[in-house]
């Protein structure tokens, strides 16, 4: 069996994917590749005798047999480059995963219809709620959300996929041994039991060390058609995938934020270089020619009954979220009454309050 051969590859730490690719185009055989000696090594053109020394005293210490058990053991599932279901957006950026282990069902994830959001991890209530917002747009769609299960936006990313019937791909930067954030874990969790998949190029034993975000980066804007960046400042992971769905030749999109904001400095630096602007769900459709079609037996949302008082209060926190000062000057009502409708709206479910005594529309 030959995918066991590609396995022993991805189990080698010190041996990268661009390392394993080289020498499969060269044998134009994965067993061949991984049993070669150091005299075939060194007909490969540009490859040094130290690379070529390393990799075969590193190679000798694998055992094929018990490294391929160990992924069936632990129900991991996986596709190699030469798997016909391999992602064929994945498989043409310029530095594929020879490997991807997965844990869920992408056969049941479009990945004609896949976008990719990332952002900053100390994300602003402000560009959450905006994310919210964007993805609420495209429920009960085909199309599949794809982020890196960090914290901040792509918990928010993942999250709202699942509220809105989308699935989900979650791609992290390590091995199925580890989960990172260990918060996130029921997402892990409810994205591998029916809501997408959880997808990575790492052998399970691999740690969640630094290098390997940036390296994780190049799949989740490989795997999609297109890059929605929520929050990013100017040096931040964001802005390398940012980079890399430009360098990859897919489409880069960006949502605004308020200017003060220091995570939002990448964002309209990208926005100034040409990234399409994307203030609701119809922005993305256009931006990727996508064409939709919704069920027709969606529920029109409304607002609950208002009273007179609480339209007033209402209206007030159309555009922004206000204090109760700034409340009690432009509604005219006395504290206790204001106290009293604003506790009244939240149990409605219509605002929520925010940053202490301020309150927001939901």
């Amino acid at each position: 069996m030959k995918q066991k051969y590609w396995i022993a590859f991805s189990s080698i730490e010190q041996v990268d994917s661009r390392f394993v690719k080289r020498l499969y185009d060269y044998f134009g055989d994965i067993e061949k590749a991984f049993n070669c000696n150091l005299k075939e090594l060194e007909c490969i053109d540009g490859l040094s005798v130290k690379k070529a020394e390393n990799f075969i005293k590193l190679r000798d210490k694998v055992d094929v047999d018990k490294v391929f058990a160990n992924i069936e053991s632990k129900g991991i599932n996986f596709l190699t480059l030469e798997d016909e279901q391999y992602p064929v957006m994945l498989k043409n950026i310029e530095n594929p995963p020879v490997v991807l282990y997965y844990k869920g069902k992408l056969s049941e994830c479009n990945l004609d219809k896949t976008l990719a959001v990332v952002g900053s991890r100390k994300a602003s209530s402000s560009s959450r709620d905006n994310l919210k917002k964007i993805i609420s747009g495209l429920r009960n769609t085909d199309i599949c959300i794809v982020s890196g299960l960090a914290s901040g936006i792509d918990t928010v990313a993942h999250t709202s996929a699942i509220e809105n019937n989308l699935k989900t791909i979650g791609v992290i930067a390590s091995g199925f041994d580890y989960i990172y954030p260990t918060q996130n874990k029921s997402l892990y969790e409810n994205i591998e039991n029916g809501y997408g998949a959880v997808v990575t190029e790492y052998y399970p034993t691999f740690e969640p060390i630094k290098f390997r975000f940036p390296q994780r980066n190049r799949i989740v804007s490989g795997l999609s058609y297109g890059t929605l960046v929520a929050e990013a400042g100017i040096k931040s992971g964001a802005l390398i995938t940012a980079n890399l769905t430009l360098e990859q030749g897919r489409e880069l999109m960006c949502i605004p934020g308020e200017i003060s904001n220091p995570n939002t400095q990448g964002i309209y630096k990208l926005l100034k270089n040409g990234a399409t602007l994307v203030t609701e769900s119809e922005d993305i459709l256009n931006a990727l020619n996508w064409e939709i079609q919704k069920p027709n037996n969606q529920v029109q949302l409304s607002l609950p009954t208002l009273t007179n008082e609480e339209e007033v209060i209402f209206n007030a926190l159309e555009i922004e979220e206000k204090g109760v000062d700034e409340l009690l000057s432009l509604s005219g009502m006395n504290l206790e009454n204001l106290l009293m409708n604003l506790t009244t709206m939240e149990l409605k479910g219509i605002i929520k309050q925010v940053n202490g005594d301020r309150y927001k529309k939901v």
